[in-house]
């Protein structure tokens, strides 16, 4: 007999004797209450959970992006509604950019990422690329 059967006769087992245990109990003053408490976890679990709220999820992305090493989370700002969570802002590199991704998709809650982030530039690059001042 392989594991896999085994568990199913123990399972098929523990459930026929919980059922039969309550028969017996609902005569027995002291174990109908363990019973009912058995009965209400059971029915509790096929309730769906409850979503989580968004300063949660966006509470929890912030903390995802903090493990991520080398990431410069700085000047990222994170939005959620509904489970759906929107990076925006500037990252320093573009690596960063997918992995800001992948650490928002792994919390629990989010449903989506809508991925927003730009590379920023360099202050160098920034400072060339103005315009001259025209003297006037």
């Amino acid at each position: 007999m392989n594991k896999s059967n085994a568990s199913r006769i123990i399972g098929a087992t523990l459930v026929a004797a919980i059922a039969s245990g309550s028969a017996y109990a609902n005569g027995q003053p002291g174990l109908s209450a363990t019973t009912d408490v058995i009965a209400q976890k059971v029915a509790a679990s096929g309730s769906p959970p409850r979503p989580k709220p968004d300063t949660s999820i966006v509470r929890d992305v912030r903390r995802a992006l903090g493990r991520v090493p080398d990431m410069d989370d700085s000047k990222i700002h994170i939005r959620a509604s509904h489970g759906v969570v929107t990076l925006t802002g500037t990252v320093p590199e573009s690596w960063q950019i997918s992995r800001a991704a992948n650490a928002a998709r792994s919390v629990l809650g989010v449903k989506s990422v809508r991925n927003r982030l730009t590379v920023r530039e360099s202050d160098e690059a920034a400072i060339e690329q103005r315009p001259a001042a025209s003297a006037g």
